[in-house]
């Protein structure tokens, strides 16, 4: 199965921001439109919206992760970067 049909976020596949979805930036991070859900969601961390912008240029989202979190702080955008795709807001590639 690859990232783009499947159900459950693999961190070792590779994964974009969905073409349906559009950021706006915040002082607290940044607002997710989904064009096609009409589903609006918050990045609340610079952190997480940098991630999200550059996880298409990695080959992995563990990739991007191991690039741009700290160590100690991987486990949480990882989940993030799930909940992320339970919402829509990113896709695989």
């Amino acid at each position: 199965m690859t990232p783009a049909t499947s159900t459950v976020f693999d961190v070792s596949a590779p994964w974009r921001l969905s073409e349906q979805v559009s950021l706006r930036d915040e002082p607290f991070g940044a607002l997710a439109y989904h064009h096609g859900t009409r589903r609006l969601v918050f990045l609340k961390s610079r952190t997480l919206v940098d991630l999200v912008r550059a996880l298409g240029s990695y080959a992995t989202a563990a990739d991007a992760i191991a690039s741009l979190v700290l160590v100690d702080e991987a486990a949480r955008y990882e989940a993030a970067l799930s909940s992320l795709f339970e919402s829509g807001v990113i896709d695989g590639r």
